[in-house]
């Protein structure tokens, strides 16, 4: 079954947004890279989309999640692996978070690094790395104003 859609969760707990930090072993300049981004990932074989964002979020950040309802359907960004990208906002249920894996072996040039919590009211206040990523910074914006967070701000 090819990937067409990335499903990634939204996990939201006391106005917080959940991201998980990605680090690559070996760039193409020879060193590490760390990126902000959104847990998640695509469907195995006969998993529904909401079944993936649960799967994906146990496996990247060891939390239960509940899927709460569908909140951005996206294109995936040029040159991505996917056609679209679909945002599901999450509930917590249990768990702590903290970094977790992919078991996927096309993801094994690369761990999790981090889990960090980001205060949805106040995101200039939010590692300047997100804000100069061109996938996650647009879509925190717009989750934020999916969730009535106020208008899109930006960090220089």
């Amino acid at each position: 079954m090819g990937r067409t859609i990335r499903c990634q969760g939204a996990i939201v707990r006391n106005d917080h947004l959940l991201l998980i930090q990605h680090r690559h072993r070996v760039d193409s300049a020879g060193g590490a890279r760390t990126y902000w981004l959104l847990p998640g990932g695509g469907q195995e074989p006969g998993e529904s989309e909401e079944a993936c964002v649960v799967r994906e979020m146990r496996e990247e950040t060891g939390l239960e999640v509940q899927v709460v309802r569908l909140l951005l359907d996206d294109p995936d960004v040029p040159g991505g692996g996917y056609q679209r990208r679909h945002t599901y906002l999450c509930q917590v249920l249990g768990g702590e978070a903290a970094p977790g894996y992919e078991p996927e072996v096309e993801a094994q040039d690369y761990t999790i690094a981090a889990v960090g919590w980001f205060d949805l009211a106040d995101p200039l206040l939010w590692d300047k790395q997100i804000w100069q990523d061109p996938i996650t910074a647009p879509t925190v914006q717009q989750i934020r104003a999916a969730l009535g967070y106020g208008a899109p701000e930006t960090s220089e």
